[in-house]
C-alpha cells in the first residue's frame, strides 16, 4: 500500500471515530488489534473508545501531524475537551484541558493491528 492510500484510510478512521460509527470501526480495525502490547481484539477496543467517549462526552480527534509509509503512520492528535471526572489520575472534573497524544499504527491489508500511544499528562497537569 502506498503512502497516500495508508493516509487517506487513516483520515476515514479518525472521522468514524469522530462520528463514533461503530458498526464501521472493523473496516479500519483488525479482529486482533493490540493496543500498547495488550492483545484487546476488535470488541475491546472498540470497547475502549466507547468508554474514553463516556468519559469525555466532546471528545473529538484532530490530526495535528501525520506521517506516513508504506505499513506505518505516526500521528500527533490534538484535544480541546472536558473529561467529565478523572482523567490519567488526574482530578480534571468537567475543566476544559488541551494536549496531544502521540501515535504509531502498524497496517496489514489496509487495517489497524498494532497501536501504540502516550498521551501528553503533563501538559494537563500544568493546566491544572
Amino acid at each position: 500500500m502506498n503512502e497516500t492510500d495508508l493516509a487517506d484510510i487513516y483520515r476515514h478512521y479518525i472521522a468514524c471515530l469522530n462520528r463514533q460509527d461503530w458498526p464501521r470501526l472493523g473496516q479500519f480495525v483488525d479482529a486482533d488489534v493490540h493496543h500498547n502490547g495488550r492483545p484487546l481484539g476488535l470488541s475491546g477496543y472498540r470497547a475502549m473508545l466507547e468508554q474514553d467517549f463516556r468519559d469525555i462526552p466532546d471528545l473529538r480527534f484532530n490530526i495535528d501531524l501525520l506521517v506516513c509509509d508504506t505499513a506505518h503512520v505516526a500521528s500527533r492528535l490534538a484535544f480541546d475537551c472536558s473529561p467529565r471526572d478523572e482523567f490519567l489520575g488526574l482530578d480534571v472534573n468537567g475543566r476544559r484541558v488541551s494536549f496531544t497524544e502521540n501515535v504509531f499504527y502498524e497496517f496489514r491489508g489496509g487495517k489497524i493491528v498494532q497501536v501504540w500511544s502516550v498521551i501528553d499528562k503533563v501538559a494537563i497537569e500544568a493546566q491544572l
